[in-house]
């Protein structure tokens, strides 16, 4: 069971683990296929030491998805604990979530990621059905309906 929180308010660099990212591209949602997992996430990760939250989204960013080129901008914050199969924490970690405008995709970086695809539509299938659709539904009326 995993609980699950969304934050309006800011929470430090310092407290954050995690970023994740709403993508588009052309028009399109681009989510990422690890190569242990069958399901669909967006791009995100772990933030290493002496990384800010926007540094580490653009890293993982392109990590995951060979985006060259691209805007980011701050959607929110989130919470989780419990155990999903994946996440295991008895504490709430932390994370922001940010939203991507990519403007050129390079090659996909050879790493975790075995395929990226664009999607016009959120499929069924995510690896954590949980957070990643609510977060693309966020970052779509924060910044896609409003250009």
């Amino acid at each position: 069971m995993v609980e699950f929180k969304l934050y309006d308010v800011l929470v430090k660099d310092t407290y954050l683990r995690f970023v994740d990212i709403a993508a588009r591209y052309e028009g399109n949602w681009v989510l990422c296929r690890v190569r242990e997992r069958e399901n669909w996430e967006c791009p995100g990760g772990h933030i290493e030491e002496g990384e800010t939250s926007y540094e580490a989204a653009a890293r993982e960013l392109w990590e995951e998805t060979g985006a060259c080129e691209f805007v980011l901008k701050p959607v929110g914050f989130y919470g989780v604990k419990g155990n999903d199969g994946l996440l295991q924490s008895n504490m709430e970690i932390y994370g922001q979530i940010y939203y991507a405008e990519i403007k050129k995709l390079g090659i996909l970086p050879d790493f975790e990621v075995e395929e990226i695809q664009l999607f016009s539509n959120l499929p069924d299938n995510w690896t954590y059905p949980y957070a990643h659709p609510l977060f693309c539904a966020l970052a779509e009326n924060l910044y896609v309906k409003v250009k």
